[in-house]
């Protein structure tokens, strides 16, 4: 039989916590390491993409890792209807950049060759967002 420890939580407390805290990971759809993570919307993932890709042409540099975020976002924006369709051919574009630059033998040298469009898809996108 279970007994209760002298100043301990009663068990109906900590189910109550315990539900509250499902509630918000279901709500929210994340829950890590006890912080609530909402979604980001369109407009915020199209400005993460043009910041990574103005951080890559004024630094002429960049990681795989950015590379594969940008496919992320780019492929969620594709699915999303509310972005003005104007924009899927620079998305298009970006991608394209994304992919070679994921599997190109020297990741700086493949940013350093695209340095004019780098700087065109971001005023695209700001322009366009």
């Amino acid at each position: 039989m279970y007994k209760e420890k002298k100043n301990s939580q009663p068990i109906s407390e900590f189910l109550n916590w315990y539900l509250k805290r499902m509630y918000y990971s279901f709500h929210t759809r994340t829950y890590r390491k006890g912080v609530l993570c909402m979604p980001i919307n369109h407009e915020h993932q199209l400005a993460l993409l043009a910041d990574i890709l103005s951080n890559q042409q004024t630094d002429c540099c960049g990681s795989v890792a950015e590379c594969e975020q940008i496919e992320r976002l780019i492929t969620s924006l594709r699915s999303n209807e509310q972005i003005d369709q104007n924009i899927l051919p620079i998305l298009e574009e970006v991608h394209r950049y994304s992919e070679q630059g994921v599997t190109a033998s020297n990741l700086d040298t493949h940013i350093h060759s695209h340095q004019n469009q780098l700087s065109q898809w971001v005023d695209g996108i700001n322009n366009l967002s």
